[in-house]
């Protein structure tokens, strides 16, 4: 069995929200037990992950130096977190192979993902990302051709273009590496968004989701299952109300048809949703969204919110 594993961004930092260093490796190191359980059991993985509280680091540095030097854009942000948790993950998973007697080699590809130049997010940028400034201080990159908006008595916020993933270029990469044994890391953040324009490729000042990029990234390396790994057991009808209902095992046409109803949030278990549903329309066994301590089960298919074509029932 092959299995596309989706980390959220909050597996990679202190359950307070803390993103120091130390923060970070301590996160790593639980979330690649569980990854490091199902190498054990001899599945293949390949490992995708959020970069959201590590790019907002390099976002709030950005701002504290930008009268002294340019702010570093987004694709650059997108490459040098993908990089650095790469690294952070690969030597947490080894360390956690080790300690169950296994030598399998882990590797972290650079990963970007093409998008369309002619996207509508391009046009206008809704996207919110970082934390919020002052007037004064959203000018400053305001001048360095950011796009900032005011939100009243919070301040100003950065917002970007947020435009569908397409293709994830370096697919074939992650292939060959998993192919030869490797446990790979690959497409973070749902990978640096390029365009290509006159037959070059250049990086955009954009964000992708990460599950919608986990979603295009398991069709292409043929995974059998994605598992959407995130800080709650199962996607819930409901949320927040008296009559909330988690759910089990749901075909594609009913968990749509749910999504449709307004029952998942856009900013958070929206995408969730509409990752696992296209993974399995497009030919995936089943995807499943549950929490990472349930790992193995949730592969198996026996924990989490279960989605499964519309022939299997459910």
């Amino acid at each position: 069995m092959r299995v596309l594993l989706a980390l959220g961004g909050n597996a990679m930092t202190a359950a307070d929200g803390s993103a120091r260093p130390e923060d970070q490796i301590a996160a790593a190191r639980v979330a690649m037990e569980s990854v490091a359980d199902l190498v054990a059991r001899d599945v293949g993985v390949v490992v995708t992950h959020g970069n959201g509280p590590q790019v907002g680091n390099l976002l709030v540095k950005n701002e504290l130096a930008a009268s002294v030097v340019p702010p570093v854009p987004l694709d650059w942000c997108g490459a040098q977190t993908q990089a650095t948790l790469g690294f952070v993950l690969m030597n947490a998973l080894e360390e956690s192979l080790a300690l169950r007697g296994s030598s399998r080699r882990t590797a972290t590809v650079v990963t970007r993902t093409l998008v369309d130049a002619s996207d509508p997010g391009f046009e206008r940028p809704t996207k919110p990302i970082g934390r919020y400034l002052s007037r004064e201080d959203a000018q400053v990159l305001l001048e360095h051709g950011e796009t900032w908006e005011d939100r009243g008595s919070k301040g100003w916020r950065r917002v970007v273009a947020s435009p569908e993933p397409l293709e994830i270029l370096d697919a074939p990469a992650v292939c060959a590496l998993v192919d030869a044994g490797f446990v790979v890391v690959a497409n973070g953040g749902g990978g640096i968004p390029v365009v290509r324009e006159d037959g070059a490729l250049r990086g955009v000042e954009a964000v992708i989701d990460k599950d919608l990029g986990a979603a295009v990234l398991a069709r292409t390396v043929a995974a059998d299952v994605l598992v959407i790994a995130t800080d709650v057991p199962n996607a819930v009808l409901g949320y927040g109300s008296p009559d909330e209902q988690p759910l089990g095992t749901v075909t594609v046409r009913q968990l749509r048809e749910y999504a449709a109803q307004g029952h998942f949030g856009s900013g958070s278990m929206g995408p969730k949703v509409d990752a696992a549903c296209r993974f399995v329309e497009q030919g995936g066994r089943y995807a499943v969204i549950g929490s990472l301590q349930q790992i193995q089960d949730a592969v198996a298919g026996s924990a989490g919110t279960v989605v499964v074509p519309d022939s299997t029932g459910g």
